[in-house]
Order: structure tokens, then sequence, then C-alpha cells
């Protein structure tokens, strides 16, 4: 079984590219922490925060889109992918991505005058397969 699960915070706005007609990807980093902590003997381990290549696909795509924001908190379920690729010099390059099945965005509206309305703001909405979509 392939499957991930990752709450983390947004670290850029999503990069949205479109294809064939109405289609969409959008990717974005994301990040997630494990807080530090003290060892019994006095020893202070650090926080330490990983990052994740999230790629989201046509009606996943649009709702990153339209709501999501650099710094969101949100949940992340997908699974793990692994591509390689060639850079601008012709070498050979890895990425390790997590194509995202299901998003719920975990954090609470923004108090901003370029939201229409509230009823726009989407907090806690889960997002998955297209059927499941509010547009």
């Amino acid at each position: 079984m392939n499957k991930v699960m990752l709450i983390g915070n947004v670290g850029k706005e999503p990069e949205i590219h479109y294809y064939e007609a109405d289609q969409c990807v959008a990717s974005f980093p994301l990040a997630t922490t494990e807080r530090g902590y003290v060892l019994p003997n006095g020893t202070s381990v650090p926080d330490r925060t990983d990052w994740h290549n999230i790629v989201l696909f046509k009606g996943l795509a649009k709702y990153a889109e339209r709501y999501i924001h650099k710094g969101d908190k949100v949940y992340i379920e997908g699974r793990i992918r692994y591509r390689t690729y060639d850079d601008k010099k012709g070498a050979k390059r890895m990425a390790t991505e997590i194509y995202a099945d299901n998003l719920e965005w975990l954090t609470a509206p923004r108090k901003s005058s370029d939201m229409a309305s509230s009823e726009n703001t989407p907090s806690g909405q889960q997002v998955g397969d297209d059927s499941k979509l509010p547009f």
C-alpha cells in the first residue's frame, strides 16, 4: 500500500499550469515539523522540518488555485511518487512528490478585503475526488 498523510504549512503560493482545455495541475511545497524535546539527561533535540513537493490534479488543483495560499495549514492525503528528469545541464535528477488524493484546508478564514464574502472561505472543508468538489 502506498499512502501518505501529512499536516503542514504551505511554503509558497501554488503554481498552476493549465493543459487540455480546462484541466490543470497545481504544485507547492509543504513544510512538516516534528517538535523538539529534551531528553531525560538534559540533551535538547531541536525541531526538525521536512519539505515535501505536493502535486494536485484537476478539481483539487482548481481548489488550490482558488483557496490555498502561502502559510496556510493543510492536511494532505495521497501517495508518494518518484520520477527522474534531466536538468538544464543534462544531468539526471530525481524528484520525490506527493500526489494528493484528498486535501483539507485547516487554516481559519482570512479577515481581508480581497475575500468577497465569508461564504467563499472553505474553512475545514475536505476536498477529494472530483465528485465531491464544490464547483
